[in-house]
């Protein structure tokens, strides 16, 4: 049993990367499709601010989610589980249905999606770094960074619920408001802060401490 762990230890990296480069792939080509032959992301207009700056908090979106999955399988050695290979799938169906939400009109869904894509990549990352942290070989990484606490996961928790609410409350109450651009900015702001985050990990992980 000893010999396919290890196989599959070894093999789940380029496994894992494979399949989510073709997912990445396709959603990126979606969003492009998608987009370049929309009138509104050139036409001075409430529309237009609005659909740049949902179009590129889309894109950034779909950019963590790789860095996520790319910064942990690269650094960490962990046997993997069956979820772990079909969660990518779920959250490849979930960045197609933000993509397809990408439109001002659609903004309360938008929020919705993007917030069950918040839920599930903090699962996701939860769920990954407490196997990976379990395994000695990654002992040199974790040995330096402290255990998530529970303020940790409040701090992932109430961005995603706030995101939902913004959501329900444009699905309610309409679009064309300065609360929409607001919020579409502070989610730009956020996901830019999350891929700064996986960065600084990412630095602390290839450090040369000899």
């Amino acid at each position: 049993m000893k010999q396919i762990r290890d196989r599959a230890r070894n093999s789940f990296p380029s496994v894992l990367l494979t399949l989510l480069s073709i997912v990445q792939a396709v959603a990126l080509e979606t969003l492009w499709e998608q987009s370049r032959h929309r009138l509104d992301l050139f036409d001075p207009s409430w529309m237009m601010l609005a659909s740049w700056l949902q179009l590129a908090a889309t894109l950034l979106a779909i950019i963590f989610v790789w860095l996520l999955y790319v910064g942990i399988v690269m650094r960490f050695r962990f046997t993997p589980s069956l979820s772990d290979l079909i969660l990518p799938f779920i959250v490849g169906v979930l960045e197609f249905m933000l993509i397809e939400m990408t439109y001002p009109g659609r903004l309360g869904f938008w929020f919705i999606v993007l917030a069950v894509i918040s839920a599930t990549v903090s699962y996701l990352r939860h769920r990954l770094f407490w196997r990976a942290r379990r395994d000695p070989d990654n002992r040199e990484f974790f040995d330096a960074v402290p255990k998530a606490t529970w303020r940790d996961h409040v701090a992932r928790i109430i961005p995603t619920i706030l995101i939902a609410a913004t959501g329900m409350w444009l699905w309610i109450y309409g679009n064309e408001s300065w609360f929409a651009l607001v919020a579409i900015l502070l989610v730009l702001i956020g996901i830019t802060i999350q891929i700064q985050i996986a960065a600084k990990y990412w630095r602390i992980s290839v450090a040369d401490h000899t």
